[in-house]
């Protein structure tokens, strides 16, 4: 999937996170900030990288603001800026992807 125009998705609020999508500018860039970056950062990362492969997307600017959300939050999150900035509202895979 092609990155067509910034979305975002996500709060600020405590066990959330805030993903801002945007066109990439050549492969995957991610900038994170998180009160947790020491434990989880890299495993934030996998799970982002991971989620945006399985959507089959290459070339994209990913910015989180992450305070303290599971892995399925992050997953969900990504998804749902994927798919809003595709303008996708019909036949969307929830859950389908692992």
């Amino acid at each position: 999937m092609k990155i067509t125009e910034p979305s975002s998705a996500g709060t600020t609020q405590r066990s959330d996170c805030m993903v801002m999508l945007e066109k990439g500018e050549g492969g995957i860039g991610l900038s994170l900030e998180s009160r947790v970056l020491r434990q989880y950062g890299k495993q934030i990362e996998r799970v982002v990288r991971k989620t945006l492969a399985d959507l089959d997307v290459t070339d994209a600017k990913v910015t989180i603001v992450d305070e303290g959300a599971l892995d399925w939050t992050i997953r969900a999150r990504v998804q749902c800026a994927v798919y809003r900035s595709l303008h996708q509202t019909e036949g969307l895979p929830w859950g389908e992807l692992s």
